[in-house]
């Protein structure tokens, strides 16, 4: 049936995220979230978190929004091996406490000593200093000369100011900046930017944030001491599949993959010799692999133009339970007709709820009593132009009108 109607039900929004410490209970078991420290795992690391998703989950490895890693088909009986087993490794803190803190997000392509690794590191060691804040805020730090990640989900970033990107080796140069706010106040230092930050959480917090949830949904205006007073510096793009200057950027199909193939992705045969295979974990569905030599490997992505790069696709039926159809099939019958035409952002979500993408997509399709909704230019909770649609009447209609 194809025409306009009201939005659909409000799905069961749970108000957090899962964790390690606080895993998420789906249709296929439980969901266990690891941050990578820095946004990085060692190769040893690597090859662990391999290891403990075959051994104590399903095997899939899944790659968030937030630049985090997660594992899939987790028991309450195999949980707490899990745990000692990532906790010795040192994939998780052995203190539960230190995964209710916000999350930092690094631009992926940060140096030892730049500016994005030293106010990392520095933030790092006051998050005690932190306020109690709301579950799923987080903290951007993307101070290169042309930021990343203007599109992730974050409520404070510290960035590098348009007149910054000018010098961008300068101490100076950067600002803070809260989110949904188009302008950041300008800080004369590395150091500086870490205090204005903390000063700016305990303000969100002491002005009733908490109520709000989110920064972005904050409407209480700034204190005096943080003016909206410079832009950021012009946004860079993502990084590219193929060559880069550290190793190799690969992408994972509907950012996903089995064990087995990241494991491939860090074999000392794909390594220049004495290489780290180090991965950089990035939230556009992209690993950076430190020394990688290997054109390409098998299970992975290295076209730019594959449109499973593009997609974004929530598991889907059985594996969340409040998902009313099956996902990444249809998913996959999209990007085979879709090959070459996919030119803007195409959403498949399970549910109303929208997990894996918040933003507006060109193309989006959205479970309802196990058939699909079509919404066009919007999210997956929007007002769809078609209902209850097929599988099949799904793939032909976006086939015939294609993402533009």
């Amino acid at each position: 049936m194809i025409n306009k109607m009201d939005k659909p039900a409000e799905p069961r929004i749970k108000g957090w995220c899962p964790g390690a410490w606080r895993p998420m209970a789906t249709g296929d078991g439980l969901l266990v979230r690891v941050r990578p420290h820095l946004g990085r795992l060692t190769r040893e690391q690597m090859l662990a978190l391999c290891d403990a998703a075959e051994a104590f989950g399903s095997g899939l490895i899944e790659l968030t929004s937030r630049a985090n890693l997660q594992l899939r088909g987790v028991s309450e009986a195999t949980w707490p091996g899990l745990m000692a087993f990532l906790v010795e490794h040192g994939l998780v803190d052995p203190a539960p406490q230190a995964e209710r803190r916000p999350q930092v997000l690094l631009a992926p392509d940060w140096q030892e000593g730049d500016a994005t690794h030293e106010a990392a590191r520095l933030l790092l060691d006051r998050l005690a200093e932190l306020p109690e804040l709301p579950d799923k805020m987080g903290i951007a730090i993307d101070a290169g000369d042309a930021p990343v990640l203007g599109e992730v989900s974050a409520d404070f970033r510290i960035e590098r100011s348009a007149s910054g990107a000018l010098q961008p080796r300068a101490s100076g140069g950067l600002l803070v900046r809260a989110d949904g706010r188009a302008l950041g106040t300008p800080v004369d230092s590395v150091a500086a930017a870490v205090e204005h930050l903390v000063r700016l959480a305990h303000w969100f917090v002491e002005s009733g944030g908490r109520e709000s949830g989110r920064m972005r949904r904050h409407k209480a205006p700034l204190p005096a001491w943080a003016p909206e007073s410079i832009r950021p510096a012009e946004a860079g793009g993502r990084l590219a599949l193929g060559e880069h200057s550290r190793g190799r950027v690969f992408g994972l199909p509907f950012g996903r993959a089995p064990a087995s193939v990241l494991r491939a992705a860090v074999d000392p045969a794909s390594l220049a010799p004495e290489a780290s295979g180090a991965v950089r974990v990035m939230p556009w569905r992209r690993l950076l692999v430190e020394g990688a030599e290997a054109a390409s490997v098998a299970g992975l992505l290295d076209d730019n133009r594959d449109p499973r790069l593009s997609m974004d696709v929530c598991p889907g039926a059985p594996h969340c339970e409040q998902a009313s159809v099956e996902t990444l099939g249809i998913a996959l019958k999209l990007a085979e007709r879709l090959s070459g035409r996919v030119e803007g952002p195409v959403h498949v979500s399970g549910c109303a709820k929208g997990c894996a993408r918040r933003q507006p997509a060109d193309a989006c399709l959205t479970g309802r009593s196990g058939r699909f909704d079509l919404i066009i230019g919007g999210r997956a909770d929007g007002v769809p132009v078609a209902t209850g649609l097929t599988e099949a009447e799904v793939v032909e209609l976006v086939s015939k009108r294609g993402v533009r």
